[in-house]
């Protein structure tokens, strides 16, 4: 093989080696990857998305919202453990991004609650959302939506839980 030929080769490798590192939407400093939700199972009518935030700025920030037409209603939620209790409660005045932070918004954790379903989330669809940030701004992003069987950590069933 030339030189030439090579160093075409390794151009193009480097591009989509580089691809393979970037995040699915930045805003300001803040980079937000992994967007998911589970599809809705038959009379479901809530659904929870999760997310990676990085916060690449030198000051902290706050995800203060999310909207979207998918649901009559969306908030931040977290779970707590109360006497052996777990409980969802919506997260008022948003969710800390301290600087030079990544934060996981992942089940049994934070996470975004969409309340009152207009249509069930359908396997291989997204869900369209809009992110407030108190800093960096708006974005506009794309939930993917997995399988009911996802659960890369633990599961996230709303049915024992008191809200």
């Amino acid at each position: 093989m030339n030189i030439r030929k090579f160093a075409v080769i390794a151009a193009l490798g480097l591009c989509t080696a580089g691809s393979a590192w970037a995040k699915d939407y930045k805003v300001g400093q803040i980079e937000i990857d992994d967007l998911w939700v589970r599809a809705s199972a038959p009379g479901q009518a809530n659904g929870a998305g999760y997310m990676d935030i990085d916060n690449d700025a030198k000051t902290a920030d706050r995800l203060l919202s999310v909207s979207s037409d998918a649901a009559e209603r969306v908030e931040l939620h977290t779970v707590l453990t109360e006497n052996g209790v777990s409980k969802m409660r919506q997260v008022e005045g948003g969710i800390a991004l301290p600087a030079d932070t990544e934060v996981k918004l992942s089940p049994g954790g934070y996470h975004v609650m969409f309340i009152k379903l207009k249509a069930p989330f359908a396997d291989g669809a997204t869900v369209p959302a809009t992110l407030k940030f108190e800093k960096a701004g708006e974005v506009a992003v794309q939930f993917k939506v997995k399988p009911a069987s996802h659960n890369p950590g633990m599961s996230h069933d709303h049915g024992a839980m008191k809200h």
